[in-house]
């Protein structure tokens, strides 16, 4: 019994290690990870769709805010819309060309610190062959243990803006509006080094 209880009490320390001080390389998690975009539909609405499957990695250097970095993919694979028929549209070559273009990505160029627990992602996207510099203003939610799967996670929420027709896509403006809003929520866990 008394070995039951050390047992217990090494499991839950191992759980409440402290988060890590030095930087480390976090490979994204797509199953925890999303981009929800959103904008005006003729001023009735406002169009929200989610893109999931995410796939990349973060380098977080809580010590050199200034050395970390992000590198993401975003496939269109993982576009959801709830309609097929909407989807299909989006994915057309009127919009994100899905066939030519299989994915969007964002990778950083710059991070700062922006006060506490807060950054300023800058960085370049990439979509349908074009290429935009974009900031985002990122929370770093919390570093830890990951207890399903056992090791350190970072999880950081992102917001920003894009216009439409920067890249190639602004059908409609200004009736449906060219500037989109992006809210990215991404979690992303050390890699296992084991077989």
């Amino acid at each position: 019994m008394r070995a039951i209880h050390c047992l217990l009490l090494l499991t839950s320390l191992a759980f409440t290690a402290s988060p890590r001080t030095e930087a480390a390389t976090y490979r994204i998690d797509p199953n925890h990870s999303t981009v929800v975009a959103s904008w005006e539909h003729f001023g009735f609405t406002r169009t929200v769709l989610q893109f999931s499957a995410l796939d990349g990695q973060v380098v977080y250097d809580p010590a050199n805010v200034g050395k970390s970095s992000v590198d993401v993919r975003i496939p269109f694979s993982g576009l959801l819309t709830g309609a097929p028929e909407f989807r299909d549209h989006l994915a057309s070559s009127q919009f994100f060309d899905a066939d030519k273009f299989p994915e969007a990505r964002f990778t950083s160029t710059s991070v700062q610190a922006a006060g506490t627990g807060k950054l300023k992602v800058v960085g370049n996207l990439t979509l349908k062959g074009i290429t935009r510099p974009v900031t985002l203003d990122a929370t770093l939610n919390k570093a830890g243990m990951q207890p399903m799967a056992r090791r350190d996670a970072v999880g950081f929420s992102a917001k920003g803006v894009i216009r439409r027709s920067d890249f190639d896509m602004g059908d409609y403006a200004p009736n449906v509006s060219d500037e989109v809003e992006l809210q990215i929520f991404v979690e992303a866990i050390v890699p296992r080094t084991d077989p």
